[in-house]
């Protein structure tokens, strides 16, 4: 995991230069090169797809490519950027967020700016709840949750079957079958700390979803809490993984996510 959160400068040319490719071969440079330049910026997602031959996701890179840069357009989204790690255990997984402890960014984002993005792919960043739920309709997909301690111990939680529901929903959180190191504190229910994640709607500070009597995302971020968290990736200064760092003080998250294998 350690390449995919500090990947050299080489890998990183070498895998945009793989994503540019995907765009001048449909002569569309000129209407994507924007969201190259802008990242995860927000962007207006389409009703309809335009297929202009970009990737679904990252599993449809060639084995070989490397972790870096590329550009994906789920079914019914507009071209996203995303950075492909392509070292990761069975490789082809779209990032789709990673949170440093010290990062600039304060994860305490409205509703929209949660729906459409921020950050930048090669850093600190969120794709986007509305591409996380386009993503994940497109298919059957898998999730990784990963976060590394100040032992430098990397841990994980992955789960058979990831997606996220619609807006209209709330973008409620849906997860399968558990497997990883330490215990699963998504989909068991755990009274000590905030329930359970599986089946929660979203939250942000400007839109209170969770079963708590106050607004869990005021504290930290935009989350699937319930009363409030077992996990929490999306804060500043605080990432939460009990057993692992119990005072919120992992160094790192990453969400990783790509098509399951067991459908």
């Amino acid at each position: 995991m350690a390449a995919a959160w500090g990947q050299q400068s080489q890998l990183q040319v070498t895998g945009l230069q793989s994503g540019m490719r995907w765009l001048c071969r449909d002569l569309v440079l000129p209407a994507v090169l924007g969201l190259l330049l802008l990242c995860a910026s927000p962007a207006q997602a389409s009703s309809t797809s335009s297929r202009t031959g970009f990737p679904p996701d990252c599993s449809h890179l060639r084995k070989t490519s490397p972790s870096g840069v590329y550009v994906i357009q789920p079914a019914r989204s507009p071209p996203r950027v995303v950075w492909c790690d392509m070292d990761t255990e069975g490789k082809g997984w779209t990032v789709v967020q990673r949170n440093t402890y010290s990062t600039e960014i304060t994860w305490k984002e409205s509703w929209t700016t949660y729906k459409y993005g921020f950050g930048n792919v090669q850093g600190d960043h969120w794709l986007g709840t509305e591409y996380l739920h386009l993503l994940t309709q497109q298919g059957t997909y898998k999730v990784r949750f990963v976060v590394r301690n100040r032992a430098n111990v990397t841990q994980y939680a992955e789960y058979d079957i990831f997606s996220v529901q619609s807006e209209a929903s709330g973008y409620p959180l849906r997860l399968g079958r558990f497997r990883g190191s330490g215990e699963d504190y998504l989909t068991g229910y755990h009274s000590r700390y905030g329930g359970i994640h599986d089946n929660m709607k979203f939250s942000t500070a400007d839109r209170d979803q969770d079963q708590h009597s106050g607004n869990c995302a005021n504290s930290y971020g935009g989350w699937w809490y319930d009363k409030c968290q077992n996990v929490l990736l999306n804060g500043k200064r605080y990432i939460f993984w009990p057993g692992i760092c119990s005072s919120g003080d992992c160094t790192s998250s990453v969400i990783l996510v790509k098509p399951t294998d067991v459908c």
